[in-house]
C-alpha cells in the first residue's frame, strides 16, 4: 500500500503550517475541519517543548517569530524532500504512480512538448503532470530551487548554473501569411520588405534583441509598424495578413506545418540563432517518471523537422 506523503510528519506540522499560512487559528481550523482548541493546543505544546514562542499574538492575528519562520521554512523543505522520497520508494515497490513537475516557455504550448505528453500518457496513464508556464529566467530559478524537476528554456548560456541535457538551435526568419506577395520567395532581404508593415517583437521577448540588431545593422526603420511583446497576438496579426515579422522558427513551426504561415530564413551569420534547451539542476536526482519523460522530450525535440526550412 502506498506510503502517505505526510506520514512521518506530526499532526503539529500540519496545524503549524496552516496557521502560518492563514495567520489565524480560526481559519486554520476551518481548513483542517477541526476545532480551534485542537489547533491552539498543538501550537502551545510545541512552544513549550521548543522553549521559544513561534507566533506573535497581535490584534490582527498571528505572525511568525524568527524561530517560527526558521521552523516553517524547514518544514516546507522537509515535506518537499519527503515527497520525492515517496516517489522513489513507490518506484522501488513497482507502484503505478509518479509525478513530473516541469517548466515551459509559452512558445512550447503547441508542438513536440504536447505530443510528448500525449505519447507518454498513452504508454503510462498513471503519470501525473504539474506544468509551469513562465519566462526562461523564472523557470531557471525554479529548477535551481528544486521546485521543478527540469525546464525547457531559451538561451541557456545565460543560466550557467544549470546542466543542459539536450538543445536545438532555431534560426530567425521572415514570417508572413501564405497570401502575402513575398510568401513564395526562397530568399528575402530586409530591404525587399521596406514597403510592408512590420510587426516587431519587443522586450521581454527573447527575440527582441536579435530583431533590433537586424534593423540597426541594415539601418532600416519601417515606415509602417506594429510593436508588441506578445507572440500569440503577433501570430494572429500575421495570419490576417496584416504585415510581416522577424521571428524564431520555434514561434511558428507548428503554424507553418499546418499551412497557416510561411517562414523564409534570414541569412546573416552575425545573428545568432535562438537556442532551446532542456535543463536540470546540477547533481539533482530525478524520479524515474521524470527521467522517462525527459527521454521522450529529447527524442521528439531532436526529431522536429528544422531542416524543412
Amino acid at each position: 500500500m502506498p506510503m502517505h506523503n505526510t506520514m512521518p510528519f506530526s499532526r503539529f506540522t500540519e496545524y503549524f503550517i496552516a496557521v502560518a499560512k492563514t495567520g489565524s487559528l480560526r481559519k486554520a481550523a476551518e481548513q483542517l475541519f477541526i476545532s480551534v482548541s485542537a489547533v491552539h493546543r498543538q501550537i502551545v505544546l510545541a512552544e513549550e517543548q521548543f522553549g521559544v514562542p513561534l507566533f506573535e499574538r497581535l490584534p490582527s492575528g498571528l505572525k511568525l517569530t524568527l524561530a517560527g519562520e526558521l521552523l516553517y521554512n524547514d518544514l516546507l523543505r522537509w515535506q518537499k524532500d519527503f515527497q520525492q522520497t515517496c516517489i522513489r520508494l513507490d518506484e522501488i515497490q513497482g507502484l503505478n504512480r509518479g509525478l513530473i513537475q516541469f517548466g515551459l516557455i509559452a512558445a512550447l504550448s503547441d508542438g513536440f512538448v504536447i505530443d510528448s505528453i500525449a505519447e507518454l500518457q498513452q504508454q503510462h496513464p498513471w503519470l501525473n503532470f504539474e506544468i509551469q508556464i513562465q519566462d526562461s529566467q523564472k523557470i531557471a530559478q525554479q529548477v535551481m530551487q528544486a521546485e521543478l524537476d527540469f525546464g525547457m528554456i531559451l538561451d541557456p548560456v545565460q543560466h550557467a548554473h544549470l546542466d543542459v541535457l539536450s538543445f536545438v538551435e532555431l534560426p530567425l526568419g521572415f514570417v508572413m501569411s501564405p497570401e502575402h506577395p513575398l510568401a513564395q520567395q526562397i530568399q528575402l532581404s530586409l530591404s525587399q520588405t521596406h514597403a510592408d508593415r512590420h510587426i516587431i517583437a519587443q522586450a521581454p521577448l527573447v527575440i527582441h534583441d536579435r530583431v533590433e540588431a537586424i534593423y540597426k545593422r541594415q539601418q532600416m526603420t519601417p515606415q509602417q509598424k506594429i510593436e508588441l511583446n506578445d507572440i500569440r497576438i503577433m501570430l494572429s496579426l500575421l495570419k490576417k495578413n496584416v504585415g510581416i515579422a522577424l521571428m524564431s522558427w520555434l514561434d511558428v513551426y507548428t503554424h507553418v506545418q499546418r499551412g497557416e504561415l510561411c517562414f523564409i530564413p534570414y541569412r546573416d551569420a552575425s545573428i545568432q540563432p535562438v537556442t532551446l534547451a532542456l535543463c536540470v539542476a546540477p547533481k539533482r536526482q530525478l524520479s524515474r517518471a521524470a527521467q522517462l519523460f525527459m527521454q521522450q522530450l529529447m527524442k521528439n525535440m531532436q526529431q522536429v523537422d528544422f531542416d524543412a526550412i
